[in-house]
């Protein structure tokens, strides 16, 4: 595929116009591929701000950056105007500290995390680990403190902590998330297995009922947040709630962190993905509009219209 002018022009403009550009599939607050959601939590952990280009909402600028950077794979990292790379040579530059000296950012600390591990759990996983002599165990805490562990060699980077005759390897980001873990095995009678406690995992995201969303509302308690498109909330429009756009978003970003902040959709799904995007941020008071709009308009307020009403 050859690159046009005007899409050329219209690319450098975009990586010219800030020192930190992210071509990613979705957005920050709703990625919608793996290795964009692993790649905005890289830099969500490290930066306080930086731009970010939806390729599905325009496939000239899908197709035309691959040809940009000669690069054949979305997500891609621009900084100063220059290519850095995907999905995994970002991950790799932040594990070495490289990206964080690319940005003039402090090295983060690498400290071993404290981990505790039972007697049960470390049988268990002895027993697991047998015959896989000069192979690492590696403990991933994604940005969402789902943690997975993987048998694997180790790549030179990892931080390495031996607890209870375990030897366990984490990448930066998932050490940091991993201080005072604690590890056990459990057998109960849906079955057994290990349970790992991680006392750094942000408060969960609450479900708040439509009932008790207008309770918040008179009392203006709440910071009621639209994640629909226009279109939509055109169709059915609450007027107490604001648009999530990009300078709402950075506006409730630089605000304290025990904001209470709520996301309403159409039925609750994409507000949970919006809402969990400011949990991973460290905002500790979000909650969900269950059943989104639809609810609201059924058992709070009739005269906003559901979908199914407009013809």
């Amino acid at each position: 595929m050859s690159l046009s002018d005007s899409t050329r022009e219209q690319i450098e403009n975009i990586i010219q116009k800030d020192r930190v550009v992210l071509f990613m599939k979705g957005t920050p607050q709703a990625p919608l591929c793996g290795f964009s959601s692993k790649t905005v939590g890289l830099l969500d952990s490290i930066l306080s701000d930086y731009a970010t280009i939806d390729v599905l909402q325009d496939q000239t600028i899908r197709e035309g950056i691959k040809v940009f950077g000669n690069w054949p794979t979305i997500p891609q990292l621009y900084i100063d105007g220059e290519l850095v790379g995907g999905c995994d040579i970002v991950s790799a530059m932040f594990n070495s500290c490289e990206l964080h000296e690319m940005l003039g950012i402090e090295a983060p600390d690498r400290t071993p995390p404290e981990v505790t591990i039972t007697d049960a759990a470390a049988e268990k996983i002895r027993e697991s680990m047998a015959g896989h002599d000069g192979i690492g165990l590696h403990f991933a805490i994604d940005a969402n403190f789902q943690s997975q562990f993987n048998v694997a060699p180790a790549e030179g980077h990892e931080i390495k902590v031996e607890t209870n005759g375990i030897t366990f390897l984490f990448d930066l980001a998932s050490a940091q998330r991993a201080k005072g873990a604690v590890i056990d095995w459990t057998e109960t009678m849906q079955g057994e297995g290990l349970t790992i406690n991680l006392p750094k995992a942000p408060k969960p995201v609450n479900q708040m009922s439509v009932e008790e969303l207008k309770q918040a509302l008179d009392d203006d308690s709440v910071i009621l947040i639209d994640v629909r498109g226009k279109k939509e909330r055109d169709l059915a429009a609450l007027a107490a709630a604001k648009p999530m756009e990009g300078d709402l978003m950075r506006e409730i970003e630089a605000l304290p962190k025990d904001t209470a902040l709520a996301f309403i959709c159409h039925h609750g799904n994409r507000s949970q993905v919006a809402a969990e995007h400011l949990r991973k941020q460290g905002f500790s008071n979000v909650s969900n509009v269950a059943g989104g709009i639809d609810a609201w308009s059924k058992q709070i307020d009739s005269s906003v219209p559901t979908y199914a009403s407009i013809k």
